[in-house]
């Protein structure tokens, strides 16, 4: 992908950056060094390659996963100014 000095500059306005002359054409060269890169990653022969989630092949320890909290519910709502089937009732305050 070619990007232009012009590019940048726009790139620059969209974004309300403000860059000078200098500064546009120090980002065109890193750009253009960027998109070289990505240019010879996309060259490589991925076919037969699995997708990985991580680079180091790890296994992660796990856990079962059971409830170890109890219902306290009845507890909670107990202190709680007013309930009404299992809910806490406020005041209104919109209108």
């Amino acid at each position: 992908m070619a990007l232009t000095l012009d590019d940048v500059t726009r790139i620059a306005h969209l974004a309300r950056i403000d860059v000078s002359a200098a500064e546009a054409a120090e980002v065109h060269s890193r750009m253009g060094g960027i998109f070289t890169l990505i240019e010879q990653m996309r060259a490589v022969d991925t076919n037969g390659v699995e997708p990985m989630s991580h680079a180091q092949d790890l296994d992660l320890r796990t856990r079962d996963d059971i409830v170890t909290a109890t219902d306290e519910h009845t507890s909670y709502q107990s202190i709680a100014p007013q309930v009404e089937a299992d809910l806490y009732l406020v005041p209104k305050v919109i209108e």
